[in-house]
């Protein structure tokens, strides 16, 4: 068994080298009869080399959910097919292979994505899940700007309504006409919940994404109040374009959203090591 751990160095990091857990995942992986060797990167086409190799089993030594999106995109471009070479034995509602497994160490901190996969999190349950093979598929949320997202992404939220187009499948949740708390698009639950208030229940190995829209609306016609109406639908490809720009998250990373985009779901297309349940 050979194995490849994986560390994402920040720019300008001070202190490279080995931590203390991958120190300890080395040993445990040593222990099991691994062969292991470590890897620093500081730029994505750093991490081409170590997904190369098809025989070797990856760990990714994380901090952030930042970090582990950006190895599941790079594993997604490097196993995308070409349109004119998309083969015939795709599974159905996929347009990419299944993706290479992952097991992911948390370093300082454990990444939400972690968490919310229920993912082994002690170098221990890390180098046992990569020793036995066993692999849990979860879906993946691709978009149309060349990214994907492991957990979800959420539009707006905080004190800055916006206004947009929101339509999941045939389904209009907002149609430019109201102002928009917060947009949740989910495929695991990071995002599910704004302000203490649950906007989405996502499965992330159902096959489907999860869009909610939190719209504040009128009632009554005397005694006028102002309430936050919740809309929600599960499908495949939701598209959300707004008016002028909004800012969002995705697995971690902020951003300003000022065109049309559609996120849509390849199920089952990423795979993690696990511990047996």
């Amino acid at each position: 068994m050979n194995v490849v751990v994986l560390t994402l160095l920040e720019a300008n990091c001070a202190n490279p080298g080995p931590r203390t857990q991958t120190l300890h995942l080395v040993d445990e992986l040593k222990s099991r009869g691994a062969v292991v060797r470590t890897v620093e990167a500081s730029k994505a086409e750093e991490i081409d080399p170590v997904l190369d190799d098809p025989d070797e089993r990856i760990v990714l030594a994380a901090d952030t959910d930042e970090q582990v999106n950006a190895v599941v995109a790079r594993l997604m471009r490097r196993t995308l097919p070409a349109p004119s070479q998309r083969p015939d034995d795709l599974p159905a509602g996929r347009t990419v292979a299944d993706l290479p497994a992952l097991a992911v160490l948390p370093l300082s901190a454990v990444p939400g994505i972690v968490q919310r996969l229920g993912l082994p999190e002690k170098p221990a349950d890390v180098a046992e899940a990569v020793a036995s093979g066993r692999v849990k598929r979860t879906d993946l949320m691709r978009h149309d700007g060349g990214g994907v997202a492991v957990d979800g992404v959420r539009l707006g939220g905080g004190d800055r309504p916006w206004r947009g187009v929101v339509n999941l499948d045939d389904v209009v949740l907002a149609d430019g006409s109201e102002q928009i708390l917060a947009c949740v698009v989910a495929n695991a639950d990071g995002y599910a919940a704004t302000d203490d208030m649950v906007l989405a229940e996502p499965d992330p190995a159902d096959g489907k994404i999860d869009v909610a829209v939190a719209v504040p609306v009128t009632v009554g016609r005397l005694r006028k109040k102002l309430r936050i109406e919740v809309r929600r639908a599960r499908g495949r490809a939701v598209a959300v374009h707004p008016e002028d720009s909004v800012t969002y998250i995705q697995d971690g990373l902020v951003g300003e959203l000022g065109r049309k985009r559609t996120w849509w779901v390849e199920p089952g297309a990423a795979g993690w090591y696990t511990a047996a349940q």
